[in-house]
């Protein structure tokens, strides 16, 4: 008993581990390579590092539910920014030229309806068919990155709204918006998935989805919901991040759900479902995010980084597979 519980404390703690060895590696290394004068650990520079986390981190933690369900969302790249160019176009229709500032939720309530739309649509795919989620949203991925280029061809969809900017820009106790947004949404979720029956079926339903039937949960509008959820969520990112940049290209989001899923296992979560950590996806959105920043600052390019990221991924999957065949045997014993 206590070897497994030694197991599961290595693996959530393991986050925050490499969160504090990156912190030390890159302010050491910094001194004698960085291209800057600037500290990697200063004051403005972690709370920017916190502010750009948040797109990515409010998708990733939509899809900590998922996976832990015992699903994947391929699409979600392509669902910010169809929901971004929903939000800036609608603010460059006449009706909306009327209603002054009071087009701003508005035009917020359009992005998060049609997020909630594609996620839906997902749903009820996966439902309804029962074929696998990897291959309908892979489907929908391609899909909805259509209607983006169909939406305004290859240009730009532009609205600069300076009432946008200025909330979008807005800090308050020192944290800007996003990070407030990134903040809230992994209090809320957490709650979900610890402190009510959706989060505890989303548990059982990934660890044994035959068992969860027999139980008597409702499997099917179950992950419709979190489908939903993962598409208010992509929308939700979508709404933070192009409040305040005012354009986006059709290309925008893509590989989102790289990032995204790659957050979510250095988090903990396992690809089988049945088991995850909204604060632990949190942990590996920062941990991604610092080893971006901290690459950079050392002076590496975009190439040395992305192959970084990706044999980290690799050696955390054969980790967490390591760990729980351990602990598998350990509870035969």
């Amino acid at each position: 008993m206590t070897n497994v519980t030694l197991t599961t404390l290595l693996k959530r703690g393991a986050i925050w581990g490499f969160i504090l060895f990156e912190l030390i590696f890159f302010s050491v290394a910094g001194e004698f390579m960085s291209l800057s004068n600037k500290a990697f650990m200063d004051i403005d520079n972690m709370l920017l590092l916190l502010k750009q986390s948040a797109p990515i981190g409010i998708i990733a933690i939509g899809m900590t539910v998922i996976m832990i369900n015992g699903n994947i969302d391929l699409s979600v790249g392509a669902i910010y920014a169809l929901c971004a160019i929903v939000l800036l176009d609608s603010l460059n229709w006449p009706i909306m030229a009327g209603l002054g500032d009071w087009a701003i939720p508005l035009a917020w309530l359009l992005a998060l309806l049609t997020g909630a739309g594609l996620g839906a649509i997902n749903g009820l795919i996966v439902w309804k068919t029962g074929v696998d989620a990897f291959i309908v949203t892979l489907g929908s991925m391609l899909g909805f990155r259509g209607l983006v280029f169909m939406y305004n061809g290859e240009n730009p969809t532009s609205h600069l709204n300076w009432t946008l900017v200025d909330f979008a820009e807005a800090q308050v106790f020192g944290l800007h918006t996003a990070t407030w947004f990134l903040l809230a949404v992994t209090a809320i979720m957490w709650f979900v998935m610890h402190k009510t029956v959706h989060g505890r079926n989303a548990y059982a339903i990934g660890d044994n989805r035959a068992a969860a039937v027999n139980a008597g949960i409702r499997v099917g509008p179950h992950m419709l919901i979190n489908f939903i959820m993962i598409g208010v969520l992509a929308a939700l990112s979508a709404v933070v991040f192009y409040s305040e940049s005012g354009s986006v290209n059709p290309n925008d989001g893509q590989l989102y759900e790289l990032w995204v899923i790659t957050a979510v296992v250095l988090g903990g979560t396992k690809l089988t479902g049945g088991a995850g950590s909204i604060i632990g996806t949190f942990g590996g959105v920062i941990a991604i995010q610092l080893l971006r920043k901290g690459l950079g600052h050392i002076g590496a390019d975009t190439q040395t980084v992305s192959l970084v990221i990706g044999l980290i991924l690799i050696a955390v999957l054969f980790l967490d597979r390591q760990l729980n065949r351990k602990g598998k045997e350990e509870l035969r014993i």
